[in-house]
């Protein structure tokens, strides 16, 4: 399945998006796509309704606001530096273990929002990212048992405002919380629809021109190794969003000089599977 929520912020209705392009209403069957859904046996419950109701449900509107395809999780965790070729062009050697740094969930936002420059900030950057989301509550995980942890995937792009991150001391956190900084969807893909998340292409433009072109089987850290990495060090609830890193282009990395993103340019991106979002950048509120 692929799972979408329509409406304005705050407001939106969770659906499902079918094959040919129909946005089906579910909120009849499920209130929204959130821990308890998740945690609970909400897939599996969409799922058996899914096929005898769908033809009758409500539809969504089909130029409708999309929201992120899930409600606010507890927590959005990120890898850093988990592709060889963007490790490279920042200058940052290969981790032997995964670099962790957490998101704020304030930061959430659809995929086709805004993404509305902090104040005060002047280097603005872009990544695309696959997300992976937690479906079981997952708790010192073996590898080998990490997908059975996963509800499904989603695209991301994992924007950063580097003076922040990198000028202004401390941890990472302070450059990837603005809000709008986490565009997600356009739609959770469930695990069935993606049999193999290391195979997956991925790509992003600025303006029209391509800044990274890549695939997941470029990680060096896979997704069953981060679930269960992560899994020894906190508890992943239902709905928790693990951010997988991206690969080089990202304009910190550019030559010979660093470009950002300014008010005006227009980021597009997709992952194989996954959909593809767009987001202009506008000024500071």
């Amino acid at each position: 399945m692929k799972l979408i929520r329509v409406g304005e912020p705050g407001r939106e209705r969770p659906g499902v998006l079918l094959g040919d392009g129909t946005r089906v209403d579910v909120s009849s069957c499920v209130p929204d796509f959130d821990e308890a859904f998740f945690g609970g046996d909400g897939l599996a419950t969409l799922a058996r309704w899914l096929p005898g109701n769908a033809s009758s449900a409500p539809r969504l509107g089909a130029r409708d606001r999309l929201g992120p395809p899930l409600r606010r999780p507890s927590k959005i965790v990120c890898i850093g530096l988990n592709f060889r070729d963007h490790a490279a062009e920042t200058g940052a050697a290969i981790p032997a273990e995964p670099v962790i740094f957490f998101k704020s969930t304030t930061a959430l936002v659809g995929p086709n929002d805004p993404l509305v420059t902090p104040r005060n900030s002047t280097k603005v950057d872009w990544e695309v990212e696959l997300a992976v989301v937690i479906g079981k509550t997952a708790r010192y995980v073996p590898e080998a048992q990490a997908y059975d942890h996963v509800a499904g995937y989603a695209l991301h792009n994992d924007y950063s405002e580097r003076s922040f991150q990198l000028e202004r001391g401390g941890q990472w956190v302070k450059g990837k919380s603005a809000d709008t900084f986490a565009p997600l969807g356009p739609y959770l893909a469930t695990r069935d629809e993606v049999p193999d998340p290391q195979r997956l292409g991925m790509w992003l433009k600025v303006n029209g021109e391509y800044r990274q072109r890549s695939s997941t089987g470029n990680m060096i850290f896979a997704v069953p190794v981060l679930v269960s990495y992560l899994s020894q060090f906190m508890t992943l609830l239902p709905g928790d969003v693990i951010s997988t890193g991206t690969p080089a282009g990202v304009g910190l990395g550019m030559k010979p000089e660093p470009v950002y993103l300014k008010p005006g340019d227009v980021v597009e991106l997709g992952i194989e599977g996954l959909g593809e979002s767009r987001q202009e950048i506008v000024p500071p509120i």
